[in-house]
């Protein structure tokens, strides 16, 4: 064979490679040559036959099957999955067993491992990483799944080569061959020298251009149609796009066209043709690569070795690094090629792992540089790779110790932001590019995969790299440190607002990075110790500012102070201290740091909370929303564990230092710049603002109260992780009860993304569960209450507020005071235990006696009720603290002291009585009434230094007794409120008696009454409820006045009144059908309609109500002013569409797109005496003559047309006639989607449809009250619409044809329906109006009520034998025949079926007829309730055993099979007719009855099983790896490819997405889809119309998760599917949509139709 010569030859020769180069440069462009045109199929056997095979000659050194068959004998399977992710791919990450977040499994590992049953999260892959199974390193248990378990028998070893030396020696050399072969091409760099023509013109992809601009300048430059250029886009998305041989301008017009739409020109290059056939040949090895690399762990490491070696030249990296140093300039495909030949290769090798991990550190900031230029997303970059190499922690620790990894991702940053360091080298972020910013920014996820794992062991090395790395990365906070100071507007309001996002973003950044660091440096005392003096020394070089001014004495309370002033609100102040708050946890954590002055530490820490505190008391308020955006956020959950915690935790560690606690408490009113306030050596004239001043002070009351009241900080007291996350929970919780959600929005996330919410959330809440809608919640459990503190550190200004309201009624409501107290705190370390100093020093003393005093003086002006309450609280938080230190150990030993006797205290005592008196504090009277006893409390432990016990009894007897009186009052009250009842009575009992006394004889009648005529007219009632017949019941009789919602006048409905009308809306459904996908398509005129409904019901037309009246002139004023109003609004026409007459209910917002007339019910007057007398004259074979002369006798009557016309006028007003007009005409347009004609034929065909279509409807979801009087208002309405209808000339040929095929013998017509072939109650409802207008037309007067009774009943008869025969014909049972079951019939009858089935069992085909026929039935009398307007029996309500209720009603004998004994004659020629015979023999699909009732699909329980169906889902018209998007159609189940070009189609002449296209087909335009990897439900309504929905799976939290951003559990919750299938079942999504895209403001319309 050829290839077998070609191959031994590259055996043999002495230069295999440029032989196989020689090779290719021979075959690749005759096979990938534009000059020859030839189909990709083809292409591809080409490429295989003379360019892989020999390859795989080559490799095996024989035939490839042979040699694969060998190699499989002994080859290993790897432990490792390697599964490599496509974007949108769903994966699991094990919260119990992961080592971090990015440990991850694919959907068939998940499903066999261990962790399935474990705290599992699922969210979408951004594409790029690969299955983690297999992986010892990412999981703490679990590592494998069934699959890939080394102990299974179909899984092995992995480490060691199992290749014969001479394959792997050939391996090595080819793969050495290939590998240069398509590092050269992937890099080829053009050289434009010829003017030759065989040259390509290559158009590539970027990020900067979208689909439009790309098809835009293709359309220009090319001269192709839109439908070429939409192809050649897709193919430039994916890989490049090729256009002919072209000359070398042509490059210069496709960029200039490209200029016009965007800044930036297309990229497009002159390739010559065989170097584009190489690299197309190129990208085709890459797969093969990865077939060859599957087939044996020893070709996978050859590959690694060849790909890893050193360059000859040692100028030149090895080819992997030439790879992804020349990332950035390749083409999409071209980067996933070899970005998935180092996922299959070198990262599923531990040791060539780590060599390319080297590689990749070693050229780490080139890469990240080039990254930051391209313009392609990370995740098609080479860097995204860095999370697989940074996150193993054996790797990451290496690459610390030999690479030095942290100084090089950190030296990185600092290079590419050191374009924005000011002259004091501080960033300065003034105009910077927000796009390369934010890709800079993603340099820190490397930083943070480094330190995802601290080390157990320290070694030498490692503590020297990593202290190198840690001096680098100060080197950076140094740079952070105060920048972006701001110094306070005065006068004028600042023009322009100075940037902040940006610093803030990189504290985002550094948010985990900071507290890793300390982490790590706290795991080893050395490394703590050098890193804390490391720290200090770059604080110290940052804080070396000269202070303008030198330091002066200040003096309070015979305490001097000697510091420098500063003034926040005059000097600039910077929030950014990154270094100050890295310094505050290493301090935390550091046992001994007393050598450094830690007073000095906190100096720029409190001018920040200064700073916030002036912000909060709008101060800075012309400085702009920058600032107080900036002080939210350093206070906000995102970022103060690292921001505002850190700097009271730095303030702690200046309060626990050796300064005297009045020092400090003095600094702190002097950078508030209260100190001569509260000196008094200050007026108000001297403050900025009286309400300025008192803001601040009342932030000064709540920073004393956080200084030693915080303690829930691990170190700082004896509390615990988990304590902290504890108190945070009780703190929202005490707010309002909260979803689960919310509370993880409202806790501070660690560097995994955890709360720590679920391990204490059961400890202090309880789980309400959702009901149908809203979501769970979880309510504080009682005994937690008392933990709650209203001042708590973490609340903002709105959460304060709330929580104190919420806490203060639940204590009305308990019948408790409304004091809120503090709370007791846990004991602080010795370290932090002089903080509590602050409580009990003279200067806080001071400060509280100088409000508490201007308070007694009610002067009104320097103190307010919040300031009260904090001082308050303050002085009830050291009586605790004193408290709790004197029943935990003796006078003596207690430090803590008030000074509760001495004049200090004394006073602040007299005060606090006299606080008592004053009104405008009579709220807080509840709380000084707490702190008086706690003052004498502690007052008497001090004294008496009595045991806790006896002491916690005196502690809570004034509350008790205060208690005991409440009750006591409370008792009296319902005591005297129980007599006081006792009394009513007894007077309404005499009251009683006398009655009786005096109208004995009255009550006689009445007890008569009761007892005897009430049961019989009871009977009497009950045998007249029957609706049709000569037995029918009376209807009933009585005004209807309704009330006009717009104008909410009442008028009575009258039929030559003005109009009433009834909101409503029409439109298509396919929720009855029995043949889903099949809907008719109809022409322009309608003629394809067909005139009898077939027993499918594929399609029909609906009529809703949400049942509100108005005026036919309100109506219309209200719709024109709808319509001036909508025109106006933005993207209106996606809520309502004005040109189809749609509108919202003016009450309820409901979606309408007509109005059905209210028509007044005529009580007809029945006489049952001539209905017996004519009911033996007029029998059903009669009738049938009767009514069949008629319709042969009918012709045209033109004279007759104006007269009926007079008599309609005559009977109804003109303003009921038009609004009649206006609702037939939408049914008919909605009904066959064409223009409307009030003049087209099918107008009254249409109306009787959608009669009939509704009440079948309303059967299958039960009837309610107002449904019902929608029908009735349905059958007047088309009653009087046949009489309108009926002179039109086309009319009464439609009238003959709808009743003459089934049921009259003897006229029946050539290509008639057979019975299986048509609705019967789709021809009862019409049939019954059609042949009362026909004696319209005949006697020119409305028929009489005994007449109309007959009629009803003969037709009802006819159609329900006929029903019955369709039930037996269809149903298809063959029984064993038992003459016993000769008594249940006649003969005759059982003859008759012996003619349609040869073989029945009696019982059961009476038991199969009645299940068949009860929903007809049940339609049937809801029909006629509403058409005669006699009351259905009470029986009818249930929903089981209503068949003998049914008959009754419907005058039907209770064994329904006596109507064929009954019209035997009638019913012979019927049975007997050629419809009949011709069903019977042929082999006709049927409809089984009872009808199934059509509902949503199954879904499954658990999410991940629709998740792991659409993984495996391939887009059927796509072959392309690329992310797809599967949407299940909740009518039929049917799985689609959504939001994609591939899938798009052509409907109504316009291009349409998969869904749109499947609900036209599936659900008549309406559908209802799942999005499964957005986990929410899509409703459509048309092309243009659509909404979200919340998805029916919950997860243990009784919430649902859009786009599973949360990624918890998911599963079916049956109430919220069940509430879906109402929706669609009961027509709903129409209004649905409308009401949700109300209430969202649309600012750009999304395009339903491409979904």
């Amino acid at each position: 064979m050829l290839f077998s010569v070609v191959f031994q030859q590259w055996l043999e020769a002495a230069d295999s490679r440029a032989e196989l180069f020689c090779y290719l440069k021979d075959q690749v462009p005759q096979i990938f040559c534009l000059k020859k045109e030839s189909s990709p199929q083809e292409e591809e056997e080409l490429m295989q036959s003379r360019l892989l095979y020999p390859l795989e000659c080559f490799l095996f050194g024989e035939a490839p099957q042979e040699g694969l068959e060998k190699l499989k004998q002994g080859s290993s399977s790897s432990q490792l999955c390697g599964r490599v992710f496509k974007e949108g791919e769903t994966v699991y990450s094990c919260r119990d067993c992961a080592i971090d977040p990015t440990c991850v499994l694919c959907m068939d590992c998940f499903q066999d491992s261990v962790h399935k049953s474990h705290r599992y999260k699922m969210h979408a892959s951004s594409g790029g990483g690969f299955c983690d199974c297999g992986d010892v390193e990412a999981w703490k248990i679990g590592p494998c799944c069934s699959k890939h378990d080394p102990g299974a028998s179909t899984a092995m070893e992995t480490d060691e080569c199992v290749l014969e030396p001479e394959i792997y020696e050939r391996a090595e050399r080819l793969f050495r061959i290939l590998l240069h072969y398509v590092t050269d091409f992937l890099v080829w760099e053009e050289n434009l020298e010829t003017k030759d023509n065989a040259y390509y013109c290559v158009l590539y992809n970027d990020e900067h251009h979208s689909y439009d601009h790309v098809i835009y300048t293709l359309q220009r430059s090319v001269n192709c149609d839109q439908a070429d250029a939409q192809t050649h886009t897709a193919l430039i998305d994916k890989e490049v796009f090729r256009y002919g041989f072209i000359s070398n301008s042509f490059t210069a017009v496709l960029q200039s066209n490209s200029e016009h739409i965007s800044l930036q020109p297309l990229r497009v290059e002159i390739l010559h043709a065989a170097v584009m056939a190489h690299q197309t040949f190129v990208l085709r090895l890459g797969p093969w690569f990865q077939k060859i690399i599957s087939y044996s762990v020893g070709f996978r490491q050859a590959f690694c070795q060849v790909a890893l070696e050193a360059n000859i030249d040692r100028d030149q990296p090895c080819l992997i690094s030439r790879l992804m140093l020349h990332d950035g300039r390749m083409y999409k495909g071209a980067r996933k090629i070899v970005h998935e030949l180092i996922f299959c290769s070198m990262l599923m090798e531990t040791e060539f792992k780590r060599l390319f991990a080297i590689e990749f550190t070693k050229h780490y900031k080139q890469l990240q540089k080039d990254f930051i230029i391209d313009d392609h997303d990370r995740s098609i970059s080479i860097t995204a790779l860095s999370v697989q190499i940074f996150t193993v922690p054996t790797l990451a620790r290496q690459l610390i110790e030999e690479g030095n990894v942290i100084k090089v991702i950190v030296g990185t940053v600092m290079d590419l932001l050191r374009e924005h360091l000011d002259d004091n080298n501080r960033f300065f972020f003034l105009g910077y590019n927000s796009d390369k910013f934010a890709r800079i920014q993603v340099i820190f996820h490397d930083l943070r995969y480094i330190l995802i794992s601290k080390p157990s062991i320290w070694t030498e090395e490692l503590r020297r790299e990593f202290i190198e790395g840690f001096k680098a990365f100060l080197g950076l906070l140094r740079c952070m440190q105060g920048m972006e100071e701001v110094k306070r507007q005065f006068g004028q309001h600042i023009a322009v607002e100075p940037e902040w996002e940006a610093g803030f973003s990189l504290q985002i950044q550094l948010r985990h990075i900071l507290a890793m660091f300390q982490d790590w440096c706290s795991s080893d005392d050395e490394i703590l110790q050098l890193a804390f003096e490391e720290c200090h020394k770059a604080l110290m070089q940052c804080n070396n500012q000269p202070f303008h001014r030198e330091a002066t004495d200040y003096y309070m309370c015979k305490h001097i102070l000697h510091v420098r002033p500063y003034k926040v609100s005059q000097e600039p102040v910077s929030i950014h201290l990154p270094i100050s708050r890295l310094l505050a946890g290493a301090v935390e954590r550091l046992d001994d740091s007393e050598s450094f002055d830690r007073t000095q530490l906190a100096e720029h820490p409190l001018r920040c909370v200064v700073l916030a505190a002036q912000v909060s008391a709008e101060m800075w308020r012309r400085n702009g929303l920058s600032l107080v955006s900036q002080v939210y956020y350093y206070q906000d959950v995102k970022c103060r564990d690292e921001m505002y915690d850190k700097d009271i935790l730095m303030l702690q560690v200046g309060t626990a230092s050796k300064m005297d606690p009045n020092h400090f408490l003095m600094l702190v009113l002097l950078r508030f710049e209260l100190f001569d306030y509260f000196n008094g050596s200050c007026s108000s004239k001297d403050q900025v603002s009286n309400t300025s001043t008192i803001i601040q002070k009342k932030k000064l009351y709540c920073l004393c109260l956080v200084f030693p009241g915080e303690r829930y900080v691990p170190g700082v007291s004896q509390v615990t992780k988990e304590d902290v996350t504890m108190r945070e929970v009780i703190h929202l919780l005490c707010i309002e009860p909260m979803a689960h959600s919310s509370l993880v929005k409202g806790l501070p996330e660690n560097e995994s993304h955890e709360t720590g919410l679920e391990t204490v959330i059961t400890k202090v809440a309880t789980f309400k569960k959702p009901g149908v809608s809203g979501h769970g919640l979880y309510g504080l459990k009682k005994e937690r209450l008392v933990e709650f503190n209203p001042f708590f550190y973490h609340y903002s200004r709105s959460q304060h507020s709330k929580a104190e309201e919420s806490q203060k009624k639940r204590r009305t409501q308990e019948g408790n005071d409304k004091a809120l107290r503090p709370p007791v705190p846990p004991a602080f370390c010795l370290a932090f235990s002089s903080i509590v100093r602050l409580l009990c020093c003279d200067i806080i003393i001071h400060v509280l006696r100088r409000v508490l005093q201007r308070a007694a003086e009610d002067r009104s002006t320097h103190w307010t009720e919040a300031m009260i309450q904090r001082a308050l609280h303050l002085i009830g938080q050291a009586l605790l603290e004193e408290k709790t230190q004197l029943e935990h150990s003796t006078v003596e030993e207690v430090t803590f002291d008030f000074r509760i006797g001495s004049e200090h205290g004394k006073s602040v005592f007299l005060l606090l009585s006299k606080i008592k008196a004053v009104p405008s504090l009579e709220a807080q009277n509840d709380m000084v009434k707490w702190v008086l006893q706690m003052f004498e409390i502690v007052k008497c432990l001090r004294e008496k230094s009595s045991p806790t016990a006896s002491m916690s009894m005196d502690t809570t007897k004034p509350e008790e007794s205060a208690q005991d009186k409440e009750k006591a009052e409370r008792k009296r009250k319902a005591e005297a409120a129980k007599l006081h009842r006792q009394k009513i009575m007894a007077q309404m009992s005499a009251m009683q008696k006398n009655f009786i006394e005096s109208n004995k004889m009255l009550v006689w009648l009445i007890l008569f009454w009761v007892t005897f005529i009430r049961p019989s007219c009871l009977m009497e009632h009950r045998e007249l409820c029957v609706a049709i017949g000569p037995h029918r019941g009376s209807s009933p009789a009585g005004r209807e006045v309704l009330t006009c919602i717009l104008c909410q006048e009442e008028q009575e409905v009258v039929a030559q009144a003005p109009a009433m009308v009834l909101t409503a809306c029409v439109q298509r459904s396919t929720v009855l059908t029995q043949c889903r996908g099949k809907i008719p398509t109809n022409r322009a005129d309608g003629t394809s309609y067909p005139l009898f409904m077939p027993p499918e019901l594929a399609v029909g037309t609906h009529t809703g109500s949400c049942g509100h009246v108005m005026h036919a002139t309100c109506w219309q004023k209200y719709f024109e002013a709808v319509q001036n109003m909508t025109r106006n609004r933005l993207h209106a026409e996606l809520i309502i569409d004005l040109e189809n007459g749609e509108y919202l209910c003016p009450l309820c917002k409901s979606l309408c797109n007509t109005v059905v007339p209210l028509i007044p019910f005529e009580t007809l007057t029945f006489n049952y005496e001539n209905a017996e007398i004519i009911g033996q004259h007029l029998t059903l074979p009669r009738w049938i003559q009767i009514i069949s002369a008629r319709i042969k006798g009918l012709k045209s009557h033109t004279s007759l047309n104006s007269m009926l016309v007079v008599v309609f006028r005559r009977k109804f007003s003109d303003s009921i006639a038009e609004m009649l007009v206006v609702c037939a005409t939408t049914v008919h347009r909605v009904g066959l989607q064409t223009a409307p004609n009030e003049l087209c034929p099918h107008v009254p065909i249409m109306a009787w449809n959608t009669c009939a279509f509704t009440i079948q409807a309303i059967g299958t979801v039960g009837v309610t009250r107002l449904i019902v009087s929608i029908c009735r208002f349905f059958c007047v309405l088309f009653f009087n619409l046949i009489q309108k209808n009926i002179y039109m000339s086309s009319q009464k040929t439609y009238c003959r044809k709808r009743e003459s095929h089934f049921l009259l013998p003897g006229i029946g017509r050539k290509n008639s329906p057979s019975l299986l072939e048509v609705d019967f109650f789709h021809l009862l409802t019409p049939t019954c109006l059609v042949l009362i207008s026909q004696q319209v037309l005949v006697v020119f007067c409305q028929p009489s009520a005994v007449s109309s009774a007959y009629n009803h009943l003969h037709i009802l008869h006819l159609v329900t034998m006929a029903h019955m025969l369709q039930v037996l014909i269809s149903s298809k049972v063959m029984y064993t025949v038992m003459w016993t079951a000769l008594s249940l019939f006649d003969r005759f009858f059982w003859g008759l079926l012996i003619r349609l089935i040869p073989d029945v069992s009696g019982s059961s085909v009476a038991e199969r007829v009645n299940r068949g026929i009860e929903p007809f039935l049940r339609c049937a009398a809801l029909f006629f309730s509403c058409l005669t307007g006699v009351h259905p029996p009470e029986e009818l309500s249930s929903t089981a055993g209503q068949m003998e209720a049914l008959c009754s009603y419907l005058a039907l004998p209770s064994n329904v099979f006596q109507l064929f004994q009954d019209h035997r004659d009638t019913v012979t020629p019927l049975i007997g007719s050629p419809a009949v015979t011709k069903a019977m023999k042929g082999n006709i699909q049927t409809v089984r009855y009872p009808r199934r009732r059509n509902r949503l699909i199954d879904l499954p329980e658990d999410y991940s099983a629709l998740l792991n169906q659409a993984s495996h889902f391939q887009c059927p018209k796509s072959t392309d790896d690329d992310r797809k998007h599967p949407t299940l159609c909740l009518f039929c189940g049917a799985m689609l490819c959504s939001q994609s070009s591939c899938c798009l189609s052509q409907l109504d002449g316009e291009d349409v997405g998969a869904c749109t296209a499947h609900a036209a087909t599936c659900g008549a335009g309406v559908g209802m889809f799942l999005r499964i990897r957005e986990c929410e439900i899509v409703l459509m309504a048309s092309k243009t119309r659509g909404s979200t929905y919340p998805a029916p799976y919950l997860d243990d939290y009784g919430e649902t998760d859009p786009h599973l951003g949360r990624g918890n559990p998911l599963h079916l919750c049956p109430e919220r599917y069940k509430k879906l299938n109402q929706l669609w079942q009961q027509h709903c999504i129409l209004e649905e949509i409308a009401r949700s895209l109300e209430v969202v403001n649309v600012m750009f319309a999304f395009e339903w139709q491409m979904l």
